[in-house]
């Protein structure tokens, strides 16, 4: 069996958490380790649970996705981001980019495309889907 990716995500919507969660985890090689509901609970749930992948929405509740993944990469955890969000808008790319996201996919992206994402993603490799 492949090495198992351990994932974060951060969504202030149950719904939208509670449906990632469960495509996600579907995939054999995907495990979800963690759920938050505000940006301001992500790196205390990343330190506890040292995901390798954090899929982060970008507007939620106490701090934003984008500033969840500087604080995330400055923590040097180790965890990728890959920003997963209804606002598919250049400046938000450009703003995630500059926060040390590995990648930004919309909200619409098919299954199929999310999943390669999570996987390149923690691969190391960049994902930009507007």
């Amino acid at each position: 069996m492949a090495e198992l990716i351990r994932l974060l995500l951060a969504d202030d919507q149950a719904l939208i958490r509670d449906a990632f969660a469960t495509l996600l985890g579907l995939e054999r090689d995907f495990e979800v380790v963690a759920q938050v509901g505000s940006g301001d609970a992500v790196l205390p749930a990343a330190r506890e649970h040292r995901p390798d992948v954090c899929l982060l929405d970008i507007e939620m509740p106490g701090i934003d996705g984008i500033e969840a993944c500087r604080q995330l990469t400055g923590a040097d955890l180790g965890s990728r981001v890959l920003i997963v969000t209804t606002f598919g808008r250049p400046g938000y790319l450009r703003r995630a980019l500059e926060a040390g996201a590995s990648g930004f996919i919309v909200k619409d992206t098919p299954a199929a495309q999310l999943i390669d994402a999570v996987r390149r993603t923690a691969c190391g490799e960049g994902v930009d889907r507007l």
